[in-house]
């Protein structure tokens, strides 16, 4: 019987920039239908990674095959397949929120009135129908971290990749998109997210990659990679850098 392509597989990722070495050859596996994240100090070469591995950064050396699809050799194919929340994005914020998420659907070849449909289910499981009229220049950080979302989903694609999803987004917007995520996974779909946030990954996601300075130190299950202790204890032992906190006397107040 045939093992089943990844829904992510990177070989020997590496980007530099001038004399830093931002990703340092990393390998990494990603199986279908998982809930996977990779995190890392800030800097760590995390967003660089996730932008070579889905075709907006051209690595200097290196492949990344999404269900099979090389991104670099067939990039127009593989970006079907993908569905992708860059950090720090710029979107084209004259438009409304409605307008940016059925301009996303329509970009990619979608029937209009399919489209139509699900922007209004998005907006509403996002709770941005109230916003939907609103120009997303005018949006917080977190209503625009959620169009961006919508926009990423609106095809049901078959991988999700989302760096920092959760920054700047309220408990209760969290804890739906969380929701959305966990339903996404559970019918097939894979989320790759990258974060800093070790509670926050090692309650959602079943697998996890360590990341610092360009390179991947620990990759597996949650449980694997925790070895018996938290995933923030565990990231902090791989990782180091953790300062000696004493002296500041004077902060005492008693």
């Amino acid at each position: 019987m045939s093992v089943p392509a990844a829904a992510l597989s990177i070989r020997g990722l590496a980007k530099r920039f001038g004399s830093k070495i931002a990703v340092d050859g990393i390998s990494l596996e990603v199986p279908a239908g998982s809930f996977f994240g990779i995190v890392g100090p800030n800097g760590a070469g995390k967003t660089t990674t996730l932008s070579m591995a889905t075709g907006l950064l051209r690595p200097d050396f290196g492949t990344a095959v999404v269900h099979g699809v090389d991104v670099w050799a067939r990039p127009l194919e593989a970006k079907k397949l993908m569905g992708i929340l860059p950090d720090g994005i710029r979107l084209f914020d004259r438009l409304t929120g409605e307008q940016l998420v059925t301009y996303a659907g329509l970009l990619r070849g979608m029937d209009k009135a399919v489209v139509s449909a699900r922007v209004g289910e998005l907006l509403t499981a996002l709770d941005l129908s109230g916003d939907a009229g609103t120009l997303v220049v005018d949006y917080s950080a977190g209503m625009t971290k959620k169009i961006a979302l919508a926009s990423a989903l609106i095809h049901a694609p078959k991988v999700l990749v989302l760096d920092e999803p959760f920054e700047s987004v309220d408990p209760v917007s969290a804890a739906n998109i969380r929701d959305i995520l966990e339903r996404y996974v559970a019918s097939g779909g894979t989320v790759i997210v990258s974060s800093h946030v070790m509670d926050l990954v090692q309650r959602m996601c079943d697998h996890v990659a360590v990341v610092a300075e360009g390179r991947l130190l620990a990759a597996g299950t949650v449980a694997e990679v925790r070895g018996g202790v938290s995933l923030e204890e565990r990231f902090v032992q791989l990782v180091g850098g953790k300062v000696q906190t004493g002296g500041l006397e004077w902060l005492r107040t008693s």
